[in-house]
């Protein structure tokens, strides 16, 4: 006689049926807001399920109390997979941005074929969310296949869903993605081997507050992968920077506003605290800035990564300004404590969003080569958010949650705060917002596979795009945040998708395309000495 739970869960397979799964945010608030929109993108994939003559059993039903139906814990998430058939068929569904470990357990010892699927729109992350888990489940070794679509009537979406239920897999086309080559002997590739033996024996260190609260599991490396590039970790605790904050004066505080004002930097300012961005609340962030600074200074940091929301969003506001102004070659002056230095003059102190490790790796390597060659060294991240056709060609948008530097937009009199959406921020916060400006850039990504780190780096054009169409993206995805109109080389918009591991894409500009092809090869020369993996993503010239 058979009773445990497993077994039990082993009578009540069916065939024809496949068991689908929604994970969520940890917040409440963004649950409950973006549950509409999941709620419609579930409907379109049963009926498309159904269809093709399958069933659909939703593994936990909507909580009416709590006002939506995601997974929103981890605890939530292994109580869940108890009830699912561990051979069943299993859909991750995502419209939204979503935590994955709130599923990582579930999945990791699932038995049965994997699909994570995403609508494709800029309404919520979904396409993030989907980019994030699969990048987390690539770095776990959890085998998976995953699918787009709108609303999936289109005949490519009914196709991969049809191919993924007679299977258990699906592919999609990666050809644009090669190994590096041979290098030829150029300055470039001297100067990415040089600076990969500076790196390895002078060491650096970069600064993580709260690894690991946003809920990116791909985002963490590990100190064994991490130390062989000459790259340690200062684990430091989000409480510090606040208590740091609060030794911060009036004074100081106000000297940064000062400063971005006379630099012609716009904020979006009103009264209330609730909805709107208050003076208050930038004189909160400009002293995390000052903070930041100086416990960098304390550590030695090489770059350092703020956890952005989770563990600061119920204490003070958003750290957005912040991190935009750490980017960035100009910006306000920080002094110690004692007056008698300024920190980090002149240069930006790296800082990685969300603490994406894989960012923090990524904005090291860049940070030098580009300071070497004489180009601007400011980097950020962006979301992989979304993107549409305009006259012909599929323009993406990438769209950080926050802020980027100055220069990306501009300068400072480009670029504008306006207050984050109170789903994320109850205490409010303003950002780094612009619209980046029209160059030639250098994107990459970090990540782990098969238990090494790997890099992908490929070339794209920033276009600039008529106001109106700028507006309708932006009123498409989150209109507080800073967008990036990107075409990508050589890459197509489902090669991109299928191919990257992790919902963030590292942006650096060149001051041409020349400029930028030869910052690229100087990079992959120094990924390669430091024994990373590289993969050339689309038209790169090497």
């Amino acid at each position: 006689m058979r009773s445990s739970a497993a077994s039990d869960v082993d009578k009540r397979q069916e065939p024809g049926v496949v068991h689908t799964v929604a994970s969520g945010d940890l917040r409440r608030s963004a649950n409950v807001t973006c549950w509409p929109a999941q709620r419609q993108f579930e409907d379109h994939l049963a009926a498309a399920i159904d269809a093709l003559g399958w069933k659909v059993r939703r593994a936990h039903p909507e909580d009416t109390i709590e006002g939506h139906g995601f997974i929103a814990s981890q605890r939530q998430g292994i109580g869940v997979f108890r009830t699912i058939p561990p051979d069943a068929p299993l859909i991750v569904a995502e419209a939204v941005w979503q935590y994955s470990h709130h599923v990582l357990a579930g999945l990791r010892t699932h038995r049965g074929p994997i699909l994570v699927v995403a609508n494709w729109s800029g309404q919520f992350p979904g396409l993030v969310g989907l980019l994030n888990l699969t990048a987390s489940l690539t770095k776990a070794g959890v085998a998976h296949s995953i699918l787009w679509s709108e609303d999936f009537t289109d005949d490519w979406a009914v196709r991969g869903l049809r191919t993924w239920l007679a299977t258990g897999t699906l592919t999609h086309d990666q050809s644009h993605v090669r190994d590096l080559p041979q290098l030829p002997t150029t300055p470039e590739v001297e100067l990415g081997r040089a600076l990969a033996a500076q790196l390895r024996r002078d060491k650096a260190i970069i600064g993580v507050f709260d690894e690991g609260c946003m809920g990116m599991y791909n985002a963490i490396i590990d100190d064994e992968l991490l130390n062989p590039l000459g790259i340690y970790k200062e684990r430091l605790s989000q409480s510090a920077l606040v208590a740091e904050m609060a030794r911060v004066g009036d004074d100081e505080a106000q000297a940064v506003r000062d400063w971005l004002d006379a630099a012609g930097m716009t904020f979006h300012t009103g009264t209330d605290e609730a909805t709107e961005l208050t003076d208050a609340q930038l004189l909160s962030q400009f002293r995390m800035y000052v903070a930041a600074l100086r416990i960098s200074d304390d550590f030695g940091l090489d770059a350092v990564g703020i956890q952005y929301q989770q563990g600061l969003k119920d204490t003070v506001p958003a750290s957005d300004l912040a991190e935009g102004l750490l980017n960035n070659v100009e910006r306000p002056p920080v002094r110690s404590r004692d007056g008698a230095r300024e920190l980090y003059p002149g240069r930006p102190l790296p800082h990685f969003n969300e603490v994406d490790e894989g960012v923090a790796v990524d904005s090291l390597v860049t940070n030098r080569i580009w300071t070497a060659m004489g180009l601007d060294p400011a980097t950020t991240l962006h979301d992989i958010r979304w993107g549409d056709d305009h006259d012909g060609r599929f323009v993406w948008v990438m769209e950080i949650s926050g802020s980027v530097p100055a220069s990306h937009n501009g300068g400072y009199q480009h670029s504008y705060s306006m207050r984050q959406p109170p789903m994320y921020f109850p205490l409010g916060g303003g950002t780094l917002s612009g619209v980046s400006r029209p160059g030639e850039i250098v994107w990459s990504r970090v990540f782990i596979a098969d238990g090494v780190l790997h890099v992908d780096l490929g070339r794209g054009t920033v276009v600039e795009l008529p106001a109106e169409e700028t507006r309708r993206r932006l009123d498409a995805t989150t209109p507080q945040w800073p967008i990036m109109h990107a075409v990508l080389h050589g890459v197509g918009r489902d090669q991109l998708m299928a191919r990257h591991k992790a919902n963030h894409l590292n942006v650096a500009y060149g001051l041409d395309a020349a400029s930028a092809d030869r910052a690229l090869l100087a990079k992959a020369a120094m990924f390669e000495a430091l024994g990373v993996a590289v993969h050339l993503c689309g038209d790169v010239r090497i």
